[in-house]
């Protein structure tokens, strides 16, 4: 699966070497961090894909619940002759769902920081959807972009953001990306979200620390990545996985834990680690449906529906840009 099997791909793919300052300083910080867009080079990407299918993480087959049994709802809002645009599409497997649902959709746009997984996706679904224009673009989707241009009008463009990837970044990044996907949707545009919802503690922990070890083989890979790409000298031995939930922030935090004393070095910058010493690597923000309505209206969108499992683990919303 190539490039060439998809003319009309966007190319923006930014690489860690682009990134290195802002890694340094993440390390540098007196709370070591590390972006969770790092996650996400080819075998991240598997590797996420891999814990979507884990019995204990509940919001993707969740999800995929709601969506089934709201489709016809769904379909219903967005309406028809839609530009839809998924940002952090991955493998592309609940969009296979929409796809099916909406009516007369004029082209769907998937944009994913994963070059190779997202041409492998694109592909797979250009062949499997050869009535609807399949436009990927590989880019940073927290940073404005350029959406390519469609063969059939469009009525609206819809960005759909699954997964409660949303919950990932704190209040005002959260703020500053729907603010993003208003700009990119525009006028009479929507956002189509799934929003992950508050729960007990012990669901949310055992979601984050599977008994499979994939999600932590998915955080140390962070690392792996690194090394390969920035000639890191990261032990990989040397850290563990770890991930608590925060009630006090409501959320999960997910980190890197350092076993022992230890030196890394990123070409000529060398990292000093103590002893249970932390890298935070990603958060995932649980939401109140009043919480996340507030937030999306600061961002120019207006709740207009919102579809729940019967736990109500899980939410998907529909917000109109105003």
């Amino acid at each position: 699966m190539t490039q060439d099997a998809l003319p009309n791909f966007s190319d923006f793919e930014p690489t860690l070497a682009d990134e290195r300052e802002d890694i340094l300083a993440g390390l540098s910080a007196p709370q070591k961090r590390l972006a969770p867009k790092y996650f996400y080079d080819r075998h991240g990407s598997q590797l996420f894909d891999r814990i979507c299918e884990l019995p204990e993480y509940y919001p993707t087959r969740t999800e995929l619940a709601i969506m089934r049994s709201h489709a016809p709802a769904i379909a219903e809002a967005v309406g028809e002759q839609a530009c839809l645009i998924e940002f952090g599409s991955g493998s592309s497997v609940k969009i296979r769902l929409l796809l099916k649902t909406l009516r007369n959709l004029s082209a769907y746009v998937p944009v994913d920081i994963s070059r190779e997984h997202l041409l492998a996706a694109a592909t797979g679904l250009a062949r499997d959807f050869p009535g609807i224009e399949i436009l990927p673009v590989c880019a940073d989707f927290t940073q404005p972009f350029d959406l390519p241009d469609t063969q059939r009008p469009v009525a609206r463009r819809v960005v759909w953001f699954p997964g409660s990837t949303i919950g990932n970044f704190e209040p005002d990044q959260a703020l500053a990306l729907l603010e993003v996907m208003r700009g990119e949707v525009g006028t009479d545009g929507a956002l189509l979200i799934g929003v992950d919802l508050q729960k007990d503690r012990e669901t949310l922990e055992r979601a984050y620390n599977d008994a499979a070890g994939v999600t932590a083989e998915f955080n140390l890979n962070l690392l792996r990545r690194l090394n390969r790409e920035l000639g890191a000298s990261f032990d990989l031995d040397s850290f563990r996985h770890d991930a608590i939930y925060n009630s006090e922030h409501g959320r999960i935090e997910m980190y890197l834990v350092s076993q022992c004393a230890q030196q890394v070095r990123i070409g000529d910058r060398v990292l000093s680690f103590t002893e249970g010493e932390r890298i935070l690597t990603e958060y995932s923000h649980k939401f109140t449906p009043e919480g996340f309505a507030a937030l999306a209206t600061r961002a120019g969108f207006r709740l207009e529906h919102l579809w729940c499992d019967p736990d109500r683990l899980f939410s998907v919303q529909y917000l109109a840009a105003v």
